[in-house]
C-alpha cells in the first residue's frame, strides 16, 4: 500500500470518527439546559467564520447565481432539518443508537434515485435494504420489555431522509458544479436562518449556560471537530482514495458515537443491539461498495470464460 493510500484511509477514519463525536459535545450542552435549536444555531454560527477563512485562503469568492442561491437555500433548510431532527432524537434515545439509525441514509439515497430518476435497484440493494430493516427492528425492540422511543425513531428517520434528499439534489442539480467549500458555507448559512426563524416564532433561545466556559468549549468543539475538521478530512480523503472507500469508512461514525456513549455517558448495549448495529453497518457498506464487489466478481468470472456471465449486462454465448 502506498503512502498516499495510507494517508487517505487515515483521513477517512478521522473524518468519520470526528463526525461521530457530535453527541460528546451536544449532550453536555443539553445537561446545562440548552435545547437543540440553541445548540445548532451556535454551532452553525461558530463554524461559518472557519469556513469563510478557508474560502479566503483558497482564493474562492462567494458569488453565485440567483438560481444557485435558491437551491442552496432549499438544501440548507434540508440539512438544518436533518441536524435538528438528529439532535432532538438525542433527548429520546441513546446517542449511539441514534447515530446508527441515521446511517441508513445511503439506502434511502438508492431508493430516491430509483423512484425519482428511474435508476434500477439491483438485487444487492434489495438484500441490503432487508438487512438494514432487520437491524432497525432489532434495535427498536431490545432485550426485555424496553423499546426505543417511537418519537426518537421517527426523528432519526426524518433526519436520514432529509440528508438523503440533500445528497440526491446536490448530485442531480447545478450545485454539483459549485466548489465544496463554497457549497458548505452557503448550506450552513441558510440552515442557520431556519433556527433564527424558529426562534422568532417562539422557540426559546437558551443563553444562560453561555456564562460558563465549559459551554463555550463544547460549542467551539462542536463547530470545529464534527463540522470543520470532518469536512476537511472527508474532502482530502476523497482526493487520496476516492469517494467509495471514503464513504465505507463512514461506518466509523456510529461506531465512534457508540464508543463515547458507553465510555462517557454510561450507555449500555445488549447483544441484540450489537447484532442490529452490525446488520445496519454491514448492509450500508455493501450498498456503497456494490460496484467494487461486482467488478471483483467479474474479474473472477473472466478466469472461467465458459461460465455464463452473472454480473454483466447480457448473457454470454457458450462456446462449442
Amino acid at each position: 500500500m502506498t503512502n498516499r493510500k495510507i494517508t487517505g484511509y487515515a483521513l477517512g477514519i478521522v473524518a468519520a470518527a470526528s463526525y461521530g463525536m457530535n453527541p460528546l459535545f451536544a449532550l453536555p450542552l443539553y445537561e446545562d439546559g440548552m435545547n437543540p435549536d440553541s445548540v445548532l444555531l451556535f454551532r452553525y454560527l461558530l463554524a461559518l467564520p472557519v469556513l469563510g477563512a478557508m474560502l479566503l485562503t483558497r482564493g474562492h469568492t462567494l458569488k453565485v447565481s440567483g438560481k444557485e442561491l435558491l437551491l442552496l437555500s432549499l438544501m440548507g433548510i434540508m440539512v438544518a432539518i436533518s441536524s435538528l431532527s438528529l439532535f432532538a432524537a438525542y433527548n429520546y434515545m441513546a446517542a449511539g443508537i441514534a447515530s446508527t439509525l441515521l446511517f441508513v441514509y445511503p439506502i434511502m439515497v438508492a431508493l430516491l434515485m430509483a423512484v425519482i430518476f428511474r435508476e434500477r435497484i439491483r438485487p444487492i440493494t434489495c438484500l441490503c435494504l432487508a438487512l438494514a430493516l432487520t437491524g432497525i427492528g432489532l434495535l427498536y425492540k431490545g432485550d426485555g420489555d424496553a423499546t426505543l422511543s417511537l418519537t426518537g425513531t421517527i426523528l432519526v428517520i426524518i433526519s436520514s431522509l432529509s440528508y438523503a434528499i440533500y445528497i440526491v439534489a446536490v448530485n442531480k442539480t447545478s450545485l454539483n458544479k459549485i466548489p465544496t467549500l463554497k457549497l458548505t458555507f452557503y448550506i450552513l448559512a441558510s440552515g442557520s436562518l431556519l433556527f433564527a426563524v424558529r426562534l422568532c416564532a417562539g422557540v426559546p433561545l437558551i443563553t444562560e449556560p453561555l456564562a460558563y466556559s465549559a459551554t463555550w468549549i463544547n460549542l467551539l468543539a462542536l463547530a470545529l471537530i464534527p463540522t470543520a475538521l470532518s469536512f476537511l478530512c472527508t474532502t482530502a480523503a476523497i482526493k487520496h482514495i476516492g469517494p467509495t472507500p471514503t464513504a465505507i469508512l463512514g461506518a466509523f461514525e456510529p461506531v465512534t458515537a457508540i464508543i463515547f456513549g458507553i465510555t462517557v455517558f454510561g450507555e449500555i448495549l445488549t447483544a441484540r443491539d450489537i447484532a442490529g448495529i452490525t446488520l445496519i453497518i454491514g448492509a450500508v457498506s455493501m450498498v456503497i461498495a456494490a460496484d467494487d464487489i461486482s467488478n471483483h466478481l467479474n474479474r473472477i468470472r473472466r478466469l472461467f470464460p465458459r461460465i455464463r456471465r452473472p454480473f454483466g449486462k447480457g448473457p454470454d454465448k457458450i462456446a462449442h
